[in-house]
């Protein structure tokens, strides 16, 4: 997330309903990263999502590293080095996504929010994530918060991008802590996000 907003080229979605929130509150972008966190908590409980430590490290260390990014990285000037920055902040995202989330130590406030409705709805992942962004890109825009092209990039590719990372990275024989989706849209072997 930091590296995308020193690329300058539009932020992610829930990062441009931090930024927006941030604007109206004075609050530092990590500090409410961390709060945006804490309340999409809430959201679970309809879903019967359980959280875990990769759920409770993501509130925490995701704000943290935010803040902790902004002040070590400068912002480029150049073109020629924010667009690859912009890139390698997307990837590396999906990339994050599909690692803990194979992991299997519960996911992040906002990647349960994608499982827990993908396994109620039935619907794939892909498009369930795609729908969160969108709608977390409205709401922060209408707040103040800044979006680009790299807001669309980053809305139209997380979702594939975490469907594909996800099945990669997934580990065979880790028990399971809670039921788990298959990343496509057949899925009923009870919505499972990872194959068996």
């Amino acid at each position: 997330m930091g590296f995308q907003l020193r690329a300058g080229l539009g932020l992610d979605p829930w990062s441009v309903l931090n930024q927006g929130i941030s604007v109206h509150t004075g609050l530092s972008m990590g500090t409410v990263t961390i709060a945006t966190g804490a309340l999409v908590l809430l959201l679970w409980i309809p879903l019967r999502q359980r959280p875990g430590l990769g759920t409770i490290s993501n509130v925490v260390v995701l704000g943290l590293v935010m803040d902790a990014t902004l002040a070590l990285v400068p912002d480029p000037r150049a073109l020629g080095i924010r667009i690859p920055l912009l890139v390698f902040a997307v990837l590396l995202n999906g990339t994050a996504t599909g690692l803990y989330i194979s992991a299997r130590y519960g996911p992040g406030p906002r990647d349960g929010l994608m499982t827990g409705l993908h396994r109620r709805t039935g619907r794939p992942l892909r498009l369930v994530r795609t729908c969160i962004e969108v709608t977390v890109l409205t709401v922060g825009f209408l707040l103040g918060g800044s979006a680009g092209v790299g807001t669309v990039l980053y809305a139209l590719a997380i979702g594939p991008l975490a469907q594909f990372f996800i099945r990669r990275f997934a580990i065979k024989g880790l028990p399971e802590q809670q039921p788990l989706v298959v990343a496509r849209s057949d899925a009923p072997q009870e919505r499972a996000i990872l194959p068996e």
